[in-house]
């Protein structure tokens, strides 16, 4: 209260004891309680602005955070795509036909050398040397299948950033022609036309309500004939059996031609999936819907970047097909 008899004067507490000598007292004392409730009150209001300062101050540092997490990412692609291409190249394959023909002049030098006893007769010398020419070409056309560095990389590199999965939005659908158990839907995954995707969707027995329905699409299989009808793409569904199937759900606010990637596992995807090495057997082992319904690959969840992740509608502990 030391604080708060300085904001009066003394001379103020005097007059008001002569106007009113019973109640001069409490009027002051009044008077000092509502001006020590003010000055608590402006720092109240003070610590509420500073504290919103703070807040928004956060939210900033928190974008820029992202922002530099991107750039590291970007160059960390970068570094590592020059370190490939600065490999030496592997060592040229040399033929044993080469050193073969590379030594056989030396031993021909020694015009008076007497002729060995075991020479070949002349048509089967001639004979060989036809067939060098040949195995020397045989050898540089394996030679020629060696891929560079950087090719190596990726190829050496199974992991979910190889698929290209995308939502879509699933335009129609219908029953196939020649499949009771399959159904052909037209897709926009964000391209200029729609593609043509066939699916077993043996669970669903009401095609029409996909119809409209945002899903998740793989978009680089190859494209192949399903019981005479060209399939582009194959549509993502979990299921715990063969009756119970759900299509996979892209987070709120997706759209069509939104890439589905794993925060574990950056990288770009392939063009088309190679069916030599069948990338896909080998990845969808992998592939499950986890314990709290969130599609997922060896724990890293599908996600939409700056949306959320994909999920099962109901269906948890289970598997992606």
């Amino acid at each position: 209260m030391d604080s708060v008899d300085n904001l009066f004067n003394p001379s103020l507490a005097a007059a008001l004891k002569n106007l009113d000598p019973d109640d001069g007292e409490q009027i002051m004392e009044y008077f000092k309680t509502h001006a020590l409730l003010s000055r608590e009150k402006a720092l109240l209001q003070a610590s509420v602005r500073e504290q919103k300062k703070l807040l928004v101050e956060n939210a900033k540092l928190k974008k820029d955070i992202e922002q530099l997490r991107g750039q590291l990412q970007e160059k960390q692609k970068r570094r590592t795509a020059k370190a490939l291409f600065s490999q030496a190249p592997p060592p040229p394959i040399v033929s044993p036909a080469l050193t073969t023909l590379d030594k056989e002049p030396a031993s021909r030098s020694g015009a008076t050398a007497a002729v060995p006893a075991n020479r070949p007769p002349p048509s089967a010398a001639s004979s060989e040397g036809r067939d060098r020419p040949g195995r020397r070409r045989r050898g540089e056309r394996k030679a020629r299948p060696v891929s560079g560095p950087l090719s190596l990389g990726a190829e050496s590199r199974v992991d979910a950033s190889r698929l290209d999965l995308r939502v879509g939005r699933i335009l129609s659908v219908r029953r196939h022609p020649l499949a009771e158990a399959m159904s052909v839907q037209e897709v926009d995954v964000g391209e200029n036309c729609p593609r043509t995707v066939v699916s077993k969707l043996g669970g669903l027995k009401d095609l029409n309500q996909l119809q409209g329905s945002l899903g998740v699409f793989l978009c680089n299989v190859k494209a192949s004939k399903m019981r005479g009808v060209v399939s582009q793409g194959r549509l993502l569904c979990c299921s715990a059996s063969d009756v119970s199937v759900e299509l996979l759900v892209p987070p709120a606010g997706s759209a069509p031609g939104d890439r589905i990637t794993f925060l574990n596992y950056p990288g770009e995807p392939d063009g088309e999936l190679s069916s030599k090495q069948k990338i896909w057997e080998l990845l969808h082992p992998d592939l499950q819907v986890d314990s709290k319904g969130v599609a997922s690959y060896k724990g890293c969840g599908f996600e939409v970047k700056g949306k959320g992740l994909c999920r099962a509608p109901s269906l948890t502990n289970c598997t992606i097909r």
